[in-house]
Order: structure tokens, then sequence, then C-alpha cells
């Protein structure tokens, strides 16, 4: 469920851009009767519309997952604060600038905080996020606690590189299909192959 709420602004994102996409004139004249007082110039012209209200819709489905989360009585993780916070900004930016510039650095940034807070964390405070996320559900050596830290923080190193040269070497539709068909399927492999490399130490049981 937590994964299907995770990815639910990235496919609202890409469903608002294959329909703008497929629809330039009306998504030009909504953009700029919606976002006209926010852009530069006043006018979104239809090269530009589609990934503009795509931007808003993410923006608003994040803040929607927050409000979500708060009414359930559920705790915001940070990532999610911070997922807030680059989306507002960066998207802002990609609105008032007219360019997908700045939205399409999102996830990169996102990939690299996330990366970065498990390796200080690591490293600096000595405190492995990957255990004090799974350490209930699974009891693993220590080591085996440092491997898969440090491979998430490897994960996520190669992602934000990955989605750069995505995003600026192909077509933005191109970038929109692997932000969301991309990035998800490669996570799971990424989360099956670690869950292949774990279970011969989750078969020992219990460690001393």
């Amino acid at each position: 469920m937590k994964i299907l709420l995770d990815f639910l602004p990235i496919a609202l994102f890409f469903g608002m851009f294959k329909y703008a996409e497929g629809h330039k004139e009306w998504a030009a004249s909504t953009a700029t009767e919606w976002l006209g007082f926010m852009v530069s110039g006043g006018v979104v012209g239809p090269a530009e519309a589609p990934v503009l209200l795509a931007t808003v819709v993410v923006i608003l489905a994040t803040f929607a997952q927050i409000l979500w989360l708060k009414a359930r009585g559920k705790k915001v993780d940070t990532m999610l604060w911070v997922s807030l916070g680059l989306v507002t900004a960066l998207g802002g930016a990609t609105i008032y600038f007219h360019s997908e510039s700045f939205i399409k650095w999102k996830p990169t940034v996102l990939y690299w905080v996330m990366g970065g807070a498990l390796l200080f964390g690591q490293l600096i405070f000595k405190k492995n996020g990957i255990k004090s996320l799974m350490g209930s559900q699974m009891n693993l050596p220590d080591p085996i606690w440092r491997v898969v830290n440090f491979s998430w923080v490897g994960f996520f190193a190669v992602m934000g590189v990955l989605n750069l040269w995505v995003a600026f070497n192909f077509p933005t539709s191109t970038w929109v299909n692997f932000k969301l068909f991309g990035g998800m399927g490669l996570m799971i492999v990424f989360v099956l192959a670690q869950a292949v490399y774990l279970n011969k130490y989750i078969k020992q049981g219990p460690t001393p």
C-alpha cells in the first residue's frame, strides 16, 4: 500500500503529461488560463504546456499525500517533506520560467538526498538507516546490514545520474516514461536482487 502511495504523484504526473501531450492546444489554453499569472510573460505555448500542467498536478498530489497522512494520524516521513520542498521549489521554477529543466532535476536531487542521508548516517553518526527501517522485520549480522545500507547508497547514486542522462539526452516524453516505468522497474529489480542476496542470511535465524 505504501509503495503505491509513494508512486501516486509520479503516476498522476505521467497521466496528465500524456493527456496534455495529445491535446496540446487545449493544454496551452488551459495552462495560460490557470497559470498565466504565475508564468513569465503570462502566456504558455503548446510545447511547454504539457510539462507545466503535469508539474502542477504533481505538486498538488504531493500536498494531498501529506494531508491524507495527517488526516489519518500517520507520521509523514522526512523524505516526503523533502520531496514536497523539492517539487514545490523546482516545480515553481519550471512554471515561472517555462522550462522543464528544473523539474527534471527533482528525481536526481531526491535520490541523492536519500543516498547522502544513508551514507552520512553510516559514516558520521554510525547509524544504519536501512537497519532502522527494516530491523524489526529481519535479524541480520551488522556487517550484512552495512552491505545493504551501502548498496542502497550506490543504487540512489546511480539512479540520480541515470535520471539526468535520460532527462537531458532524450525527448521529454521519453523522460516521463522513464520516470514512471524505468524508475519503478529498476527499483523492483534492485529489491528482488537484494532479497535473493539476503535470503541465505535470513534462513540462519536470529544472530547472537
